[in-house]
């Protein structure tokens, strides 16, 4: 069984781009947000679940509603609760069959909230990637065309990288570049020698 190393940060941080270094160095990468936007689709009893607590309209024909289910949750934090109670359990029995089918050394699990969910606790090692807040805005704001404001209402529900950091096994900041690239080569040395 692969060791599972979680990654994670905060919005802007770098997550994806750090996660194509690893998968161009051979490590299978399961990037949870994707997964979970599949599930979401393709499995019948989360979609039902979903048209539960949403209604109808929480799927159109191109499939997920995300714009309203999005402003829904935004403004409920408790609908959002109960979304990922429906949606994390899906995603976690997709990983467990997903990293059994995997022979490499070890596997990277990219979750955006796996300290404010106590998936952590699941994973061998965790690394996070963080950057100041403001720079992480500014590279959100450019990535998604979105406000200032949106992009503050999804932080907000997001924990701080202070509160991430005494938790996390491994820390990146991710400012200038060929500095993150350099460490995230070391780690993959040293995660190679943890199987």
């Amino acid at each position: 069984m692969p060791k599972i190393i979680g990654l994670t940060g905060g919005i802007g941080s770098g997550k994806s781009r750090v996660v194509e270094v690893f998968t161009a160095l051979g490590v299978p990468c399961y990037i949870a947000d994707q997964a979970a936007k599949k599930i979401m689709v393709d499995n019948a009893t989360v979609k039902q679940q979903i048209i539960d607590l949403f209604g109808e309209k929480a799927y159109d024909q191109n499939g997920l509603n995300r714009a309203y289910i999005g402003e829904l949750v935004f403004k409920a934090p408790q609908k959002l609760a109960a979304l990922n109670a429906i949606v994390h359990p899906a995603v976690a029995q997709d990983f467990s069959l997903w990293v059994s089918q995997q022979d490499h050394p070890y596997v990277i699990k990219e979750v955006a909230i796996l300290f404010e969910t106590g998936g952590y606790k699941a994973v061998d090692q965790s690394l996070l990637i963080t950057a100041p807040k403001e720079v992480r805005l500014q590279r959100a704001m450019k990535r998604d065309q979105s406000t200032k404001e949106e992009v503050l209402a999804r932080m907000n529900n997001q924990w701080e990288d202070e509160q991430r950091i005494p938790l996390a096994s491994h820390v990146i900041e991710n400012l200038v570049w060929k500095d993150t690239e350099k460490e995230i080569k070391r780690l993959h040395k040293y995660f190679l020698s943890l199987a």
